[in-house]
């Protein structure tokens, strides 16, 4: 069980990684493929888009055949494919594809783990054990801050991209290897389907706050704060490196303290509303003074990775809902909905950026943008308030 959740968190490790990576490499990009940071926008978009078409087979997967094959062959495939793609990309469309082909394959890797968690340990600890794997995981956001910033200086972009084709082939097939299914369960005819959870009293009053949850800090870490940086501070690459890896901590430190958070305040849901709660400040902040100075906004981007952290607390909340047969669909709708919302938040950031910014106005682009980011989380909030603590 130990080495199942270890190949798998590396696994994980390498999805945060794909996702954040972006912010870093827009200068070398830009320079090198002409890809700006509105393409690269599209590139991240399609990686989220990609990845949470794929939780409705991920999840049928899941439960039919379990995490080992699931997990092992679409991160090999996917996101080993993918990343041999991008070393070889020539243009935007070439970090498109392989973009796509990276979302993929990192599709099923951290439902792999919630899915041998939901199976394997009491309901009680799914928030804690779903916010470790969250927070180790992070590493690979740390990883695609400062560390590949000093990589791409060493060894140019291409090669990093191809040390890490390698890395990712090696930790899939360490889990076709070592990662043991749980075992399989008699259904006694409930199979069930998408639409019976959606079904289920009170389940789609979560669903509107973690569609909304993680986008602002997926797309502020994974795209947005390079070109803010850039534009507003006049940071440079390395710069940008240390003030994403800052938010980067901050995003492992979140999911480590919502894990207990729940069992000290006894609700997910007390928890859920007040880092949310939290996290509206700060994007409201940073949409009121976008040009602040580098201190006050390396603050605010903190604030937004520590509190926008509040996906595994959703996930637990979530999974209380669920019967056993239909956990595996049950935990990949939820992270459909989380996973969507970023990837759809990041294709409509490009054209209300670009509308913001037809004035000539950095200042006024930007408190658009980071506006475009905190809109839907209220929304979201106020849905969730109706919410059940628990399903009767």
């Amino acid at each position: 069980m130990r080495l199942s959740i270890a190949f798998l968190v590396a696994g994980y490790v390498l999805s945060q990684f794909y996702r954040a990576c972006l912010a870093v490499l827009t200068p070398v990009l830009k320079t090198e493929l002409g890809a700006s940071a509105e393409d690269l926008a599209v590139s991240l978009g399609l990686w989220y888009l990609a990845f949470a078409l794929m939780q409705i087979p991920v999840g049928e997967a899941l439960d039919r055949i379990g995490p080992r094959r699931t997990v092992g062959w679409l991160l090999a495939l996917g996101g080993g494919g993918g990343a041999a793609t991008f070393a070889l990309a020539t243009g935007p469309w070439g970090i498109h594809l392989a973009m796509v082909l990276i979302g993929i394959g990192c599709s099923p890797v951290l439902m792999g783990s919630y899915y041998i968690f939901a199976r394997s340990f009491s309901p009680a600890i799914f928030g804690t054990l779903a916010a470790a794997v969250i927070g180790v995981g992070s590493l690979g956001n740390l990883a695609g801050a400062a560390p590949l910033a000093a990589a791409i200086d060493a060894f140019g972009w291409r090669a990093t991209l191809w040390g890490l084709t390698g890395v990712t082939l090696v930790v899939a097939l360490a889990i076709l290897i070592f990662t043991r299914d749980p075992e399989r369960i008699a259904h006694k005819g409930q199979k069930g389907n998408v639409f019976d959870i959606l079904r289920l009293p009170g389940f789609w009053l979560i669903l509107p706050l973690i569609f909304a949850n993680y986008t602002a800090a997926a797309a502020i870490r994974g795209l947005w704060a390079g070109p803010w940086l850039s534009a507003l501070q006049d940071a440079d690459a390395g710069l940008i490196g240390k003030v994403t890896l800052a938010m980067g901590v901050a995003m492992v430190l979140g999911n480590f303290a919502y894990g207990p958070a729940d069992r000290i305040l006894g609700s997910h849901k007390r928890v859920a509303i007040a880092g949310n709660l939290v996290l509206c400040l700060a994007l409201a902040a940073l949409a009121f003074a976008p040009d602040a100075g580098l201190w006050q906004a390396t603050a605010l981007l903190a604030a937004v990775g520590f509190f926008g952290a509040s996906f595994p607390v959703l996930m637990a909340h979530g999974r209380t809902f669920l019967p056993p047969h239909l956990v595996g669909r049950g935990v990949t709708l939820l992270n459909l909905f989380s996973i969507a919302g970023a990837g759809i938040g990041l294709f409509l950031s490009r054209p209300v950026f670009a509308a913001a910014s037809s004035a000539g106005d950095p200042v006024a682009a930007y408190r658009a943008l980071f506006l475009f980011f905190l809109i839907p989380v209220v929304a979201g909030l106020a849905v969730y308030l109706f919410s059940r603590a628990r399903p009767h």
